[in-house]
Parts: C-alpha cells; structure tokens; sequence
C-alpha cells in the first residue's frame, strides 16, 4: 500500500512541475524532472519512508541520521542548489555555493511550487512556497545571485499570484535567457 501512495505522490508532484515547466516554455526539463525518483535507490527507500504529508527524505534522515536516497537526488538533479555546491578556490578553498544557470532556478521555483501544493493539499497558498524556503533559508549554501533570483521568484509568486508570476517568467526571464 505504502509503495502505492508513494508512486502516486511523486508521479503527482512530477506533473505538477512538468505544468509549471511548460507554462514557461521548459519542455525539456519538465518531462525529465525527478526521474531519478524512479530508481531503486530512491523508490525503494521513499517506499519504506513514506508518511504523506511530507518527504520521506526526512524520515529515512530522522531514523538513520542522514538519507541515502536524498544524497543520490541531489546528486543528479541541476535543480538543487546541493547540486551545485562545490570547493571555492577564490575563498581559500571552502565550500560555496555555485551560480545556477536560470533554467535550473526556475525548475527549482517549480519544483518548490509543487512541493508546496503535493504535501499542503486544500491549505496551499501562493505564500506556501515562500514559507517552506524562510523556514530553512538560513542554511543553505548557495549563490548570492541564484539566492536573489530565487527570492524574487518566490516573493513574486506569493504577492501577485501563479498567473502573473508564470507570465512575468516568460515575457521578461526566458525572453532574456534566449
């Protein structure tokens, strides 16, 4: 049963990002978002973990201390700003957050969107998104400009809502990355 819920979950979340991501003209990376979900390393463990109302990537770090199967996500997935942190040189060799190419920021934006909206069902808000990333936004290592373009993204979309803020993305965003 569990491992049914769980297929439904992320086959929903993926659709939810694959809507965003062709909204904005992101065809490509909607229909490749999260596949990785699929595999054993992931499906498995979020089959063992899954609760419904929030990632099993926390439960599995909850009873082991970290997650196998967040740490295979990340890994493969450009849409997580943990994929693009590496060694700074310029900073005396520490870890750092690297600049996100604006494709990836905004399948990350989708991404929290749907996210949002799986685990916060009838209670999401347009402001959902923006919360989840204050809550946790003071640990995270990632660029200062893909922090920004985040940021505005976020507060965009919680101040003007999803229609204005998808049509902002593609009139002024991707007009500029093409």
């Amino acid at each position: 049963m569990k491992a049914w819920e769980h297929l439904k979950t992320i086959t929903h979340h993926k659709y939810l990002v694959m809507k965003g991501c062709f909204a904005i003209g992101l065809y490509r990376q909607g229909l490749l978002h999260d596949l990785s979900k699929y595999s054993p390393s992931e499906f498995f463990i979020g089959c063992r973990y899954y609760q419904g109302n929030r990632s099993p990537n926390a439960a599995e770090r909850e009873a082991k201390g970290y997650s196998s199967a967040w740490l295979h996500h990340k890994g493969r997935n450009k849409h997580h700003f943990e994929y693009w942190i590496d060694i700074d040189m310029d900073k005396g060799f520490q870890m750092a957050g690297m600049k996100m190419p604006v494709r990836y920021v905004l399948e990350m934006f989708m991404d929290r969107i749907a996210a949002s909206k799986t685990y916060k069902k009838d209670t999401y808000t347009d402001r959902s998104p923006l919360e989840y990333y204050e809550r946790g936004k003071h640990v995270m290592v990632i660029h200062p400009k893909t922090r920004k373009q985040l940021e505005f993204l976020l507060k965009k979309l919680a101040r003007d809502g999803e229609e204005e803020t998808f049509r902002y993305i593609r009139t002024v965003i991707m007009h500029k990355s093409s």
